[in-house]
């Protein structure tokens, strides 16, 4: 596996920031997250206050930022990571396509308002998982439900499909192209659109969705599939207020050789902010690599 100096977690200005300053310090890097970027910016109607492109719209800013990138040789590792490990001096990075390794790390994967359901966290590991790929097979010939939280989870379930004996897609996403279509012809994927969980509890071996109707659901396993891991969940012992990364001047934070920047980290949500951290991210993590 090749191990880089530096894995950037997330494709908003923050991360492209980062990427591109890391790759003019001349390190060795991977920027992870969608090529459509951010939603965020691709959505904003007008931008003002972006140093030298007045009166920008949110496609005109993405385009520029993919320009910029592409003219660097940057390529955007589309993937998303659902879990980073410290394992002294080097990071291991788990995704739903792949694993990854680096010598540092930027986390600059944007806002998390996730709210975990109670006992989500707890039994993390134990029933409970954020990647389909990683954890399949442990659902051979059993039950697993997926929590999905948009409709690219669709494929996640129909290859949990080919695995386990009944999967539960549970569907918390507008549904406009018809997921019932999407199914169709397979016999073990049962769909669930009404179900609001509220919950996660053990029984033994069997973990047990709670639902806001006052049901519940037992299955071997449970795939809660959320387009953001909250940062503390993606990071084991990393520091966080109220899912808040928290970070020093340097965007350091109390893990060595980790850093962040952008939302993540908190208020003010601007563009223009999350560029400058990403930068000061990616020079601080140049420093910690020179040491």
């Amino acid at each position: 596996m090749d191990r880089y100096d530096i894995a950037i977690i997330g494709t908003g200005p923050a991360g492209i920031s980062a990427a591109i300053t890391a790759r003019v310090r001349n390190k060795n890097i991977i920027l992870i997250g969608s090529r459509e970027l951010s939603t965020k910016i691709e959505k904003a109607s007008l931008i003002n206050n972006y140093p030298g492109i007045p009166a920008v719209s949110g496609e005109q800013l993405k385009e520029a930022f993919l320009k910029h990138i592409d003219s660097m040789g940057i390529e955007i590792t589309e993937d998303k990571i659902n879990a980073v490990y410290s394992l002294g001096n080097y990071f291991a990075l788990q995704g739903q396509n792949g694993s990854y390794e680096a010598d540092s790390v930027i986390l600059a994967a944007g806002l998390s308002n996730v709210n975990a359901y109670p006992g989500e966290e707890e039994y993390l590991g134990q029933g409970v998982s954020y990647c389909v790929t990683c954890d399949a097979a442990f659902y051979r010939g059993k039950s697993a439900a997926v929590i999905a939280f948009s409709d690219k989870e669709e494929a996640e379930a129909k290859f949990l499909a080919e695995i386990a004996e009944k999967v539960t897609y549970i569907k918390m996403y507008k549904d406009s192209n018809g997921v019932e279509g999407t199914f169709a012809g397979i016999k073990n994927i049962e769909v669930l659109s009404a179900v609001k969980p509220v919950g996660i509890k053990k029984n033994g071996m069997k973990v047990i969705l709670e639902t806001q109707a006052g049901g519940s659901y037992e299955f071997d396993g449970i795939f809660v599939m959320r387009e953001h891991v909250a940062p503390k969940t993606l990071v084991p012992g990393l520091k966080t207020e109220e899912n808040k990364v928290l970070v020093q001047r340097d965007m350091s934070t109390n893990i060595k050789g980790l850093f962040a920047c952008g939302d993540i980290t908190g208020a003010p949500y601007q563009y223009v902010k999350a560029a400058g951290e990403g930068n000061v991210a990616a020079l601080s993590a140049v420093a910690y690599l020179a040491k």
